[in-house]
């Protein structure tokens, strides 16, 4: 969902202070210390494909590669706080797999590559599932999640576990996105007082960062897209469905998923395909199931814009003069590249869904997460009644900025049986679905809609909290259908995204003209790791 410890280190001032040992009336004095040079990495936004050729040729090993990463994380995410766990197994995972690869043994275009994935999926390994909370310390899955098994299977070093809004944003009506009791406060790698937005907070940072080679977030209502937007990343929130939810800490399975965190296109569509696979076991999803592909980067066209027809959401913009102009800009880029392009359409009834959307989550959080509890064996509470009670009596710990509204509400709905409930669920879905996305894009004969991902990242304000200025999520979040972002430039040196959606099961098409965007434009930029714009 869109949503702390303020660090104070002498790398990060500029100055120390030095006691000269020699007289009691001897004062301190400031002396100037180098700054870490943040943003210099020699792996720096080096994708999958130039791994495996790295590997292929013998110049680099799974292991050494993995090892880089570690260290990177040790020298930046002090400062950054986007990494809640490292596994401690990742080189011995590494090693394994460069033992197969000598044997001719290759699992995919993921072998040996490492991943980052975020605090809220289960690991069947010695990291801890917790959603970020205290309340879950010591949870140990006793299986893995549907998509981390394929993950292995498919070759993919885990290295650790991603902070995030805890409890996936769902906690407050009134919080810090990227802050959680357990991982504190993320930090955004271009200017570090300002959000990364959430609830995927550290795996947008960390990939950004160039802490992993991809990750992996999870999005209810615009957990994966605006953290990829703010930290100037691609990501992709798929068809429910077209990745499993099974093993993943809910809020609500008419909206959960996972999805690709990655710093281009074609990574995201070859992570993508690798974990894509129907689960017969996590069939609820209120979508028909459509056409899922083990390779998503076929669709991948430079020249994928020649003839598209695409239309510009007019309401789902305008909340920021410059990203305005720079969605112009991106508008503009489109046509040049053979796009057609309608303009100023709108949603009628976004406003409604959004507000039965929200009654939809509290009923499917509390139904959702008690069962997820229940058949977690490593859990130490067992249901949403244990959790506010242990927020309370650890107050000091987990709700010193700001409370569990959101908990204390969703604690008083009913089962999913309420008439309640189930008008909201298929009102939700009908004015976002058939009455909403179908709808315009039928009407207009289009292949994808389009709008500003995100507005500049806000200053992180624990006191007052966020102060969200704008998005576009909702309507492919609440329906289920696919949304992917893509860098489109930045203001005052804050990344901004553009998102791509459509129809369900519509990530061929979306991955396309979003691919040939990319190329088109190449916005992307290493984060500088500035500490403010007072810097």
């Amino acid at each position: 969902m869109k949503r702390r410890t303020f660090f104070k280190t002498t790398t990060l001032t500029g100055s120390a202070v030095v006691l000269t040992g020699m007289a009691a009336c001897t004062t301190q004095q400031p002396v100037e210390t180098a700054k870490p040079d943040f943003a210099t990495f020699d792996l720096n936004e080096i994708t999958v494909d130039e791994l495996q050729q790295k590997m292929a040729s013998g110049e680099i090993t799974a292991e050494s590669i993995c090892q880089k990463y570690l260290d990177r994380i040790a020298l930046v995410d002090s400062v950054l706080k986007s990494v809640i766990e490292i596994n401690p197994d990742a080189l011995q995972i590494a090693r394994q797999l460069d033992e197969e690869r000598k044997t001719g043994k290759m699992r995919g275009p993921l072998h040996g590559i490492p991943v980052l994935i975020k605090d809220n999926i289960d690991t069947f390994d010695k990291t801890q599932t917790t959603a970020g909370s205290l309340a879950l310390a010591g949870n140990i899955a006793n299986v893995d999640a549907f998509i981390v098994k394929k993950l292995r299977d498919a070759g993919a070093v885990l290295l650790g576990k991603t902070n995030l809004s805890e409890w996936a944003n769902f906690r407050s009506t009134n919080s810090s996105s990227g802050w959680s009791g357990r991982g504190g406060q993320v930090r955004n790698p271009y200017f570090l007082d300002r959000s990364p937005c959430g609830s995927s907070s550290g795996t947008g940072a960390a990939v950004s960062a160039n802490l992993c080679a991809i990750g992996i977030g999870t999005e209810t209502n615009g957990s994966i897209v605006c953290p990829s937007g703010i930290n100037g990343i691609v990501g992709i929130k798929p068809t429910l469905g077209l990745w499993s939810r099974r093993g993943i800490i809910p809020i609500a399975h008419s909206q959960d998923t996972a999805g690709p965190m990655t710093r281009t296109v074609k990574d995201a569509a070859v992570l993508l395909g690798a974990l894509a696979a129907f689960d017969p076991t996590d069939a609820e999803t209120h979508i028909e199931h459509g056409e899922i592909f083990s390779d998503y980067t076929q669709f991948l066209n430079a020249e994928g814009l020649a003839g598209k027809r695409i239309g510009v959401m007019a309401k789902l913009s305008g909340f920021n003069t410059k990203v305005d102009d720079l969605f112009k800009q991106a508008v503009d880029v489109l046509k040049a590249k053979g796009a057609e392009i309608v303009d100023e359409l709108n949603f009628e009834n976004l406003r409604k869904a959004d507000e039965l959307s929200y009654q939809v989550l509290l009923y499917e959080f509390k139904a959702d997460l008690n069962k997820y509890l229940q058949e977690h064996p490593g859990a130490p509470l067992k249901s949403m009644a244990e959790i506010i009670e242990f927020n309370k009596k650890n107050s000091d710990r987990e709700m010193p900025w700001f409370a569990q509204e959101i908990f204390e509400l969703a604690q008083t709905k009913g089962d999913l049986n309420t008439e309640e409930y189930l008008k909201a669920l298929a009102d939700s879905k009908r004015f976002t679905g058939k009455e909403g996305i179908d709808a315009v894009m039928e009407k207009h004969n289009l292949d994808a809609l389009i709008a500003p991902t995100n507005g500049p990242a806000w200053t992180i304000d624990w006191v007052n909290c966020d102060n969200f200025n704008g998005g576009s999520s909702s309507p492919a979040a609440i329906s289920g259908y696919p949304n992917i972002t893509v860098p489109m430039g930045f203001v005052h040196g804050l990344p901004i995204g553009i998102s791509f959606f459509g129809r369900a099961w519509s990530e061929p098409v979306l991955l396309s003209i979003a691919y040939a965007f990319e190329q088109a434009t190449k916005h992307r930029k290493v984060p500088e790791f500035r500490e403010s714009f007072l810097e």
